[in-house]
C-alpha cells in the first residue's frame, strides 16, 4: 500500500521542501547565477483537497502532465473559489491536437514541454485566438539523456526552436530549458550529465540569440534530486511524492476526482507519441519479470545514459495490458518503461519514480 498524506501533513511537508531548496541555494557555487529557484508542486493523480491544502500553506505554482487531468482540475469549483493565484504549469507531452484545450485552461501559466518549431507555432496561434493581455510563458525541452521514452528535442535543435519562439511567436515568451535526467542518478559519483548538459545548452542559445544567462531558467530536478539540480543551476524545481506522498495508480478512478492519488490513473488520454492510434502488439513472455537498468555513458558527442531495456520491449509490454489507460501509463509521461511496467503488475517492490 502506498503512503498517502494525511491532513496536515503536506502543509509540513512543503516547508520541509521549501527550506531544502533555501539551503540548496545558499550553498550553491558563486559562479551559478543568482536566482531564487522556484517551487512547481507536482500534482498529479492527486485529489483536490491537498492541492488546496498546498495552496492555503503558501504554495501557488502546480504542476500537472495530462491535459485531461488538468482540465478537470482548473475548473473545480473548490480550486476556483479557494485558488484564485493558482499558477498551473503543464509538464507533460504536448500533442497538437490538445493545444487548444491547454491554452484554455484557467490560469495556465507556462508550458515547460515544447519540443518543436511546430508545437510553438501551434501554441502562439491558440494564444493569439484568446487575445490574452500577458504572452503564454513556454520553456522548450530538451533530451539530454538519450533515452528513447523520453520526450524534447535533441540538444542540437534547440537554438533553431528558441529562434523560432522569440522571432515567430509573439504571443509566446520564451523563458527557458527544460530536461527530465536519467534516473538514479547518484551524486556521489560526480555531476549528473543531464544537468551538465541542459546548462550548456543554455549558454549556446543564450550567445546566439543576445540573452544574459540569469535570465533564461533551467528547470531541473524532482523529489529524488532536486537539491543535487539546484547545485547545478536549476531555476524551476518539479517536486511532487515528496509534498503530497507516493502515487498509487489504478485504473478505475478519474483524474483529477476525489479518489485520485489513491486509486487514479496515470491520466486520461489515450495517446501515443506521435498521436496515431497504436497497434496492440504481443504480449512479452512474463510480465511480471523486473527489467535491469543500466547506465552507460557514450563519448561521441554527448554522453548519454541509455536504459538497458529496448524500445522493443516497450512496445512488448504495451500488449500484456488489457485497458487504454494502462497502456497509455507506459508510453506517456514516464520517466521509466521500466518502472512504470512493474508498477502497473503490483510489485510492492517498485521505486516511486513516476515524473517529479
Amino acid at each position: 500500500m502506498r503512503r498517502v498524506m494525511a491532513d496536515g501533513e503536506v502543509g509540513k511537508a512543503l516547508r520541509s521542501v521549501l527550506d531544502r531548496i533555501r539551503a540548496a541555494s545558499n550553498a550553491r557555487s558563486l559562479e551559478i547565477p543568482a536566482v531564487q529557484p522556484r517551487l512547481v508542486a507536482v500534482s498529479k493523480t492527486k485529489p483536490v483537497a491537498l492541492i488546496c491544502e498546498a495552496y492555503m500553506n503558501g504554495q501557488r505554482h502546480f504542476g500537472e502532465n495530462y491535459v485531461k487531468e488538468l482540465e478537470e482540475k482548473s475548473t473545480n469549483s473548490r480550486i476556483l473559489n479557494e485558488c484564485k493565484s493558482i499558477r498551473w504549469h503543464f509538464i507533460g507531452h504536448v500533442q497538437r491536437n490538445k493545444v487548444n484545450k491547454l491554452t484554455n485552461i484557467p490560469h495556465l501559466h507556462m508550458v515547460e514541454t515544447v519540443h518543436s518549431e511546430q508545437l510553438a507555432t501551434s501554441l502562439n496561434s491558440a494564444w493569439e485566438k484568446l487575445q490574452k493581455a500577458e504572452r503564454l510563458k513556454i520553456m522548450v525541452q530538451v533530451n539530454t539523456s538519450g533515452e528513447e521514452n523520453k520526450h524534447g528535442c535533441l540538444p542540437c535543435d534547440v537554438v533553431s526552436i528558441a529562434t523560432h519562439v522569440v522571432n515567430t511567436c509573439p504571443h509566446l515568451e520564451f523563458v527557458g530549458l527544460m530536461t527530465v535526467g536519467a534516473l538514479n542518478h547518484n551524486p556521489s559519483k560526480g555531476p549528473n550529465l543531464d544537468f551538465q548538459h541542459l546548462a550548456e545548452c543554455r549558454k549556446t542559445v543564450c550567445e546566439n540569440l543576445s540573452i544574459l544567462e540569469e535570465h533564461l531558467e533551467l528547470s531541473m530536478g524532482m523529489s529524488g534530486d532536486f537539491e543535487h539540480a539546484i547545485a547545478m543551476g536549476s531555476t524551476n524545481v518539479r517536486v511532487g511524492s515528496v509534498i503530497f506522498g507516493t502515487r498509487d495508480y489504478k485504473i478505475d478512478a478519474k483524474p483529477g476526482s476525489s479518489k485520485a492519488g489513491t486509486d487514479s490513473t496515470a491520466g486520461g488520454e489515450q495517446e501515443t507519441n506521435d498521436g496515431s492510434s497504436r497497434e496492440k502488439l504481443a504480449p512479452q513472455t512474463n510480465p511480471n519479470e523486473p527489467c535491469s537498468m543500466a547506465i552507460s555513458e557514450s563519448s561521441e558527442k554527448q554522453s548519454k545514459a541509455v536504459a538497458s531495456c529496448s524500445k522493443a520491449h516497450m512496445e512488448n509490454s504495451i500488449g500484456s495490458y488489457n485497458s487504454e489507460s494502462e497502456k497509455d501509463m507506459l508510453v506517456n509521461g514516464f520517466d521509466d518503461v521500466c518502472t512504470a511496467h512493474l508498477t502497473i503488475n503490483g510489485r510492492p517492490d517498485a521505486p516511486d519514480l513516476f515524473g517529479p
